[in-house]
């Protein structure tokens, strides 16, 4: 099997979806859908955000609670975790979590990663390992 797609409800459609269409287009993920809901595809994994419901606005999300913590986006190279940091982060002023891009010892030997975060906190990260 294979992962086939993740689902993210996201507090405002207005700021999310320009922010993931940019990283997502970046990642090399493909348009399938653009309209109440933002789809993007990559073989064989399709990302979809949605703009949470009205009654659901006023719960924020946090990565400690039951559920996702976070999404990492595997690449081939190390060099490409720092190339995705000096093109994509920086020129955003994305903030750069845990003192990365650097090496994650503790999880395996070669693990290479820049942790960051999207408009609603969720936390993300591109990783070689």
């Amino acid at each position: 099997t294979s992962f086939n797609h993740l689902q993210i409800y996201v507090s405002d459609k207005k700021v999310s979806f320009p922010f993931y269409k940019e990283l997502l287009t970046y990642l090399g993920y493909k348009i399938v859908c653009e309209d109440n809901s933002l789809g993007m595809r990559n073989d064989p994994t399709d990302i979809w955000l949605k703009e949470v419901p009205k009654e659901n606005k006023n719960k924020s999300f946090s990565r400690r609670d039951i559920g996702i913590n976070h999404l990492a986006f595997g690449v081939s190279k190390k060099e490409d975790v720092d190339k995705f940091c000096k093109e994509f982060l920086i020129p955003r002023k994305i903030k750069l979590l845990y003192n990365s891009p650097r090496h994650f010892p503790e999880y395996t030997e070669k693990y290479y990663a820049v942790y960051f975060e999207d408009p609603d906190k969720i936390k993300l990260e591109v990783v070689f390992l």
